[in-house]
């Protein structure tokens, strides 16, 4: 399974790129928000730390919109996934982006008919938002579960990419049901790497290599 940084933060970015781990990057709108800088510079500050798909994210909503700025991100590096939202008009515009050899990650996916036309429509990446089903008492894990089995069934190309990662067990039940990617914030990126035994026998090895003669 790749792991994806979720993050629009340069500096959290270049900390994840150098802890090598990550395989790319995903945006949107609100993490761009929180860094108050221009959405574009950003992208291309990215793209010279990460060598991954980076994905940017589109906001019209009309069709032409939608390509303008695809053509527009396609343009300024070749790692660009371009983001386009889940509805009838993304669609089209994911058909087009595929026959033009653009690769597209289809966002805010939240059921597995969604995500089945994703595929036919020729979808890159399938980014279900599982951490939102848990906010609302739902089994976010399970529409990960079900995508799989579909694209499996009918060995659809999309990639499941699995998004709104909230902890460590979305993480690992992704990798479990053999989810593509995981987009991951650092925060919890980091929360991957602690155990309480690794703590334990650092400290106990650091104890006893002080009883060692120097």
């Amino acid at each position: 399974m790749e792991i994806f940084i979720d993050s629009a933060d340069v500096k959290e970015i270049q900390e994840a790129w150098d802890m090598g781990v990550i395989d790319g990057v995903t945006t949107n709108p609100s993490l761009a928000a929180k860094t108050g800088r221009n959405y574009d510079e950003t992208i291309k500050e990215i793209a010279k730390i990460v060598d991954g798909p980076i994905s940017a994210e589109t906001v019209s909503l009309d069709f032409a919109g939608m390509m303008k700025e695809a053509y527009h991100f396609a343009k300024m590096h070749k790692n660009i996934v371009v983001k386009i939202p889940m509805t009838e008009v993304g669609l089209r515009a994911v058909k087009q982006c595929a026959s033009e050899g653009i690769k597209t990650n289809v966002t805010l996916t939240f059921s597995a008919n969604q995500a089945l036309l994703i595929a036919k429509a020729g979808g890159t990446y399938v980014s279900p938002f599982v951490g939102r089903f848990d906010d609302i008492s739902e089994e976010g894990m399970q529409l990960i579960e079900h995508i799989r089995q579909i694209y499996d069934n009918y060995d659809f190309k999309t990639k499941i990419l699995v998004a709104s990662i909230r902890n460590p067990i979305h993480v690992r039940d992704a990798a479990l049901i053999g989810a593509d990617v995981a987009t991951i914030p650092l925060s919890v990126i980091k929360q991957l790497t602690k155990h309480p035994l690794t703590d334990i026998g650092i400290q106990k090895f650091l104890e006893d290599w002080k009883k060692v003669p120097q």
